[in-house]
This record gives structure tokens, sequence and C-alpha cells, in this order.
């Protein structure tokens, strides 16, 4: 099998304004989809980044159950060159940042969390090569 990409990937949440919030504004993904009391979806690069609401996916009727809880881990990758710029960008916006952690590539990425307590990461293109 030859996969080209994960097209989409998943966190949980509690209130879809928040990720609206801090997905949609700060993070500057834009909105692709919501629904009130459900989800909501953000484009992210050729990815979709899918938020839910578990107490509703896990009871779902026309699609598999699928729901959880706890921190859940995603990394959202950027140019080389643009590594600095948005690590900049991210501390000018009030975002705290975790955790940096440097590679046996010699390339570094930043840890943050999202209001839930979700851990992401950003990363500079060419970190798993």
């Amino acid at each position: 099998m030859k996969y080209s990409q994960i097209k989409e990937t998943c966190l949980y949440i509690s209130d879809l304004d928040l990720a609206e919030d801090f997905y949609g504004y700060i993070l500057e993904m834009p909105v692709i989809s919501k629904v009130d009391g459900r989800h909501i979806f953000f484009r992210c690069g050729t990815s979709v980044l899918l938020c839910f609401i578990p107490e509703i996916t896990k009871n779902e009727k026309t699609l598999p159950l699928h729901f959880a809880y706890g921190k859940q881990h995603i990394a959202f990758e950027v140019d080389k060159e643009d590594y600095l710029n948005t690590k900049r960008k991210f501390l000018d916006k009030g975002i705290k940042i975790t955790h940096e952690q440097l590679w046996k590539n010699e390339l570094e990425s930043f840890y943050f969390e999202d209001p839930f307590g979700h851990v992401l990461e950003i990363v500079p293109k060419g970190i798993w090569e």
C-alpha cells in the first residue's frame, strides 16, 4: 500500500466555541464545518483537524462510535524556513511554550497546550527524514 498522508486527525474537546477561538483565530486555521453541539472541523494545510464532542460521537447512530478522553497529541508541520517566525508568532500571541526539543538531526520542535490540555507540537519539515 502507498499512503500519501494522514488526511484527517481528530481531537476530542468539550467546547466548540473555545476550539473555534483557539484553532480558528489564534492558530489561524480556517473553519470548514461546524455543527453546534457536535463538531468543528479546520483546514490545516492539505489535512483536516476534526474536533468532536466525545459525549455525542460515542453514541453515533450512522457512523462508527469514536471518542477519547485525556491528553492527546498531534504535531503541526511548518516549512523549515518559517519555523522561527512561527515560534515568534506563538509567543507574540501569548501561547506558552511548555517544552522545546532538539532532535538528533539538529532540528528542533516546540510543544504547547490547547485550552483542553491537549499536547500540541510545531515541527519543521524534515524532522522525520
